[in-house]
C-alpha cells in the first residue's frame, strides 16, 4: 500500500505553505504530493489568501522539490482548453524531470464557476466535454514527433495540430475517479492507468471498484492493469487526546470521521487501510487539512507507512 499527501489549498493556503507541505511529505517518504483545483473556499471561514492555480503551482514544485510525484486530484476539465492544457500539463512534467500524474475531472462545484465567470453546462454535456478531452490530450500526447493530430467533436475541434510538446514520461499517468455508476467506470476503463474513489466508505467503494473491473472486461481490457485507491481525511495522534485535538483544529467530528475516513491512533488508521486493501486499494490519498501541522505528517510516516 502507497500513501500519498492531498491537500485542499482552496481552503486557504499559500504556495509557500504548500511547499513547506511537499517538502516534508517529500523527506518523509511519502509517495506523491497532491493537491484539488479549485477556485472557492468550501464550508464555513474566509480562505484567506485565497486561491492558487493547480498547475501554476505544480510548475513551481517541480522545481522547488526533486523526488516526490506531482498531481491534481482533480483538474477540472470546465476550467481549461484541452489543447492549452495538454502543452501545460507536459511543460510541468518536463520541468519536474518526469514526476507528474494527471487527474481529470468533469467539474461540480458550480459556485466557483459562477465566481470565476466560468461556463457551468448540465452535468451530461459536463461529461461529454471530460470524455472529449480524454480523448485529445492523451491523443496529443501520444502522437509521433513529426506527425499531426486532428480531433472533431461537439465541443472541441483541433485540425493539424503539431501536438507538441511531448511529456517527458513516455505515458502519464491519468487518474479518473468518482461515484458515477456508469460513464465514470466506462470513462476509466478507455483513458486511466489509475481509477481513484474519494470520500466514500468500504461498501461504496467495493461496489465502485467492481463496477471499474467489470468496464474493463467489457472493453477487453485486464482490470489488474488499472490501479485502484482511495481518497480519504486522515487525523492521526499518537493517543486518544492528540487525535481529539487534531480533530477540532480541522472543525471535524471525531466520531463521523472514524466512521467514514481515516481517524484515530496510528494502529486503528493501519487497521482501517487494511480493510480498504482487501477492497483492491493499492493506494490511499490522504487528506490533510492542517497544513502547518507538519508533525503530523511526520507521525504518519514513522508509525503508519512502516505498516503497511
Amino acid at each position: 500500500m502507497e500513501l500519498r499527501i492531498f491537500t485542499e489549498p482552496q481552503q486557504g493556503a499559500s504556495y509557500d505553505q504548500l511547499l513547506r507541505v511537499a517538502r516534508r511529505a517529500e523527506d518523509a517518504g511519502f509517495g506523491a504530493f497532491f493537491r484539488s483545483d479549485h477556485y472557492v473556499f468550501m464550508g464555513d471561514g474566509d480562505g484567506l489568501p485565497g486561491p492558487t492555480d493547480a498547475w501554476i503551482t505544480l510548475a513551481g514544485l517541480a522545481r522547488d522539490t526533486t523526488t516526490i510525484r506531482l498531481g491534481t486530484l482533480v483538474t477540472a476539465a470546465t476550467f481549461r482548453l484541452p489543447g492549452p492544457l495538454a502543452i501545460a500539463v507536459a511543460t510541468v512534467d518536463a520541468m519536474s524531470g518526469g514526476r507528474v500524474e494527471f487527474g481529470l475531472g468533469s467539474g461540480w462545484f458550480a459556485r466557483e464557476h459562477e465566481a470565476y465567470g466560468i461556463e457551468f453546462p448540465p452535468l451530461g454535456e459536463r461529461f461529454d466535454r471530460l470524455e472529449e478531452q480524454l480523448e485529445i490530450i492523451t491523443g496529443l500526447w501520444s502522437t509521433p514527433v513529426g506527425d499531426r493530430y486532428s480531433f472533431t467533436g461537439e465541443h472541441y475541434t483541433l485540425t493539424d495540430s503539431p501536438a507538441l510538446p511531448k511529456p517527458v514520461q513516455a505515458r502519464i499517468p491519468v487518474m479518473i475517479g468518482g461515484g458515477g455508476p456508469k460513464r465514470t467506470p466506462a470513462l476509466a476503463a478507455r483513458y486511466a492507468t489509475e481509477f481513484n474513489i474519494p470520500f466514500h466508505g468500504l461498501e461504496q467503494s467495493g461496489k465502485q471498484f467492481q463496477r471499474v473491473r467489470q468496464a474493463c472486461v467489457d472493453v477487453g481490457r485486464d482490470p489488474a492493469s488499472l490501479t485502484y485507491s482511495n481518497a480519504l481525511a486522515v487525523c492521526c495522534g499518537a493517543d486518544e487526546g492528540e487525535v481529539k485535538r487534531r480533530a477540532d483544529a480541522i472543525g471535524r467530528d471525531l466520531d463521523e470521521l472514524r466512521a467514514n475516513h481515516l481517524a484515530g491512533t496510528p494502529a486503528e488508521i493501519v487497521d482501517r487501510i487494511g480493510q480498504y486493501a482487501e477492497l483492491g486499494a493499492e493506494r490511499v490519498y490522504l487528506q490533510v487539512l492542517d497544513l502547518d501541522d507538519l508533525d503530523h505528517i511526520d507521525l504518519i510516516a514513522a508509525e503508519v507507512m512502516p505498516q503497511l
